[in-house]
């Protein structure tokens, strides 16, 4: 997603925000919005979600942000495509930094700390709602009982091949046993 596709913002502005006590922010996106959101995260619903908590001064120049996501979301079925609906509630963390170190050369190492970010003139709490629940998603969500079954594929007339079948040394004892009976 690219900062034109965003299909939720709330952009506060650096130089607006208190540099002596925190702001707060409390972001409950309407039905729509939520519509909006789960098509683009190719969900099937996303119902109840509110990301709520505060962007605070750390330091001289850099600002924090900790807040709280909780969600409803229900996604297909990896197995069955059934709906499978799952509660998210996760804290998330942002360290907003000025003077942000830029890579060097050209094979560029990525920090281990994941929530830290070069510090731009805007704060974008709703940017940040999106990100964190994109990547709080079940990657593969399973409806209660559903299973892979086992598939097993063959030309017209002939036998499929079963899994054992299919490993090479599954046989070897077999024959080695019978090498040794006719000995």
């Amino acid at each position: 997603m690219t900062a034109d596709t965003i299909p939720y913002s709330h952009p506060l502005r650096v130089a607006d925000l208190a540099t002596r006590k925190p702001t707060r922010f409390d972001l409950k996106p309407d039905a729509t919005t939520c519509n909006q959101i789960a098509a683009s995260l190719g969900l099937l619903a996303l119902d109840k979600l509110r990301f709520a908590g505060e962007i605070r001064p750390q330091g001289g120049r850099d600002w924090l942000l900790e807040a709280t996501l909780g969600a409803t979301v229900t996604q297909a079925c990896v197995v069955t495509l059934a709906p499978v609906t799952n509660r998210i509630e996760e804290d998330v963390t942002r360290h907003y930094l000025a003077d942000m170190p830029e890579p060097e050369g050209e094979e560029v190492e990525m920090p281990e700390d994941d929530s830290v970010e070069a510090l731009t003139d805007v704060i974008d709490p709703g940017a940040v709602l999106i990100e964190a629940l994109a990547l709080s998603l079940p990657l593969y969500p399973r409806a209660d009982g559903a299973e892979l079954g086992t598939a097993r594929f063959a030309e017209p007339g002939a036998e499929p091949l079963s899994d054992e079948a299919l490993k090479p040394f599954a046989g070897l004892a077999d024959l080695l046993k019978k090498g040794d009976d006719t000995a």
